[in-house]
């Protein structure tokens, strides 16, 4: 995929299985977003092509799909009512079916009384919250999310999580774009980590765990983490740090260490890196080249 010259996306392929929620995760600017609009047809790729349930997709076609965008977009100006219905109709549903799912689904995120206000009178997170609705009416057997929960409190958040792995328990196939680690830990089955345009590691959670080999530690503790030839600190906040150890290090030297160093440990555990982890080590805590 080029974009005057320059190539955002490089001989990238993948499959998402049916029923299964894939995680498609980056840092800002490694192409997430392109690749989305390239496949759905709103960017005109340099080569490639989206297949679904093995036919070629067709915009204009269309199939049965729904679609969060990261920049949301609704009718502002119209009540919420009368846009969720109005998509309900696009989508197939009578009027009468659009109007009684939208109310149901009102009723679900706490926005009932909201029904009859204009989408311009709601804060972000409750336009949001419609902006979810109208991708997920008419149970699309594919759904794509971009950023699903933005800018949400946990409480909505944990909402918004619910349903959409509800739909995939209903059938769905869940392809969301997401930073929360936390999430892609809960819900996904498989992931790609995308970096510059190339796919950096691709597999079921566990895989790209076992491709980032080696052991982490995390230690709450009180006092001073030193600086060491046996680990690297990846992670620090307030008395919470987590520690990559280096290939060979064994894990009772590291406390040893610590504590002959006066540090306080309440705890310290060692296993697998989280996706935080790895997310950190593939990324390395910085946004990379604007993307298109």
């Amino acid at each position: 995929m080029d974009f005057d010259g320059h190539t955002v996306l490089r001989d990238l392929s993948f499959d998402v299985e049916r029923g299964e929620t894939f995680g498609f995760l980056g840092a800002n600017g490694s192409g997430k977003t392109t690749t989305i609009r390239a496949l759905l047809g709103l960017y005109r790729p340099t080569a490639g092509e989206l297949f679904v349930d093995g036919r070629r997709f067709d915009p204009e076609r269309g199939c049965s799909l729904g679609y969060l965008p990261e920049e949301r977009g609704l009718y502002k100006k119209e009540s919420v009512i009368s846009v969720m219905t109005y998509f309900g109709r696009l989508k197939g549903l009578d009027k009468h079916a659009a109007a009684s799912w939208s109310m149901e689904y009102l009723e679900r995120v706490d926005l009932a009384n909201k029904a009859k206000v204009r989408l311009d009178k709601l804060s972000g997170g409750q336009q949001q919250k419609v902006q979810l609705g109208v991708t997920i009416m008419g149970e699309p057997e594919l759904l794509i999310l971009d950023e699903p929960t933005k800018g949400f409190d946990p409480v909505n958040r944990r909402l918004l999580l619910s349903i959409i792995e509800e739909r995939r328990q209903a059938g769905a196939t869940v392809l969301m774009v997401t930073h929360q680690m936390d999430e892609v830990e809960r819900l996904c089955d498989r992931v790609l980590l995308l970096k510059n345009g190339v796919a950096e590691a691709y597999g079921t959670i566990s895989e790209v765990q076992a491709h980032y080999s080696g052991t982490t530690a995390r230690v709450s503790f009180t006092g001073d983490i030193p600086s060491s030839p046996s680990y690297r600190v990846s992670q620090r906040e307030n008395n919470y740090a987590e520690l990559d150890l280096d290939e060979g290090v064994d894990e009772a030297d590291v406390l040893r260490e610590l504590v002959q160093a006066g540090v306080s440990v309440r705890s310290f555990v060692t296993g697998r890196p989280s996706m935080d982890d790895i997310f950190m080590r593939v990324y390395g805590g910085h946004d990379e080249s604007d993307e298109v």
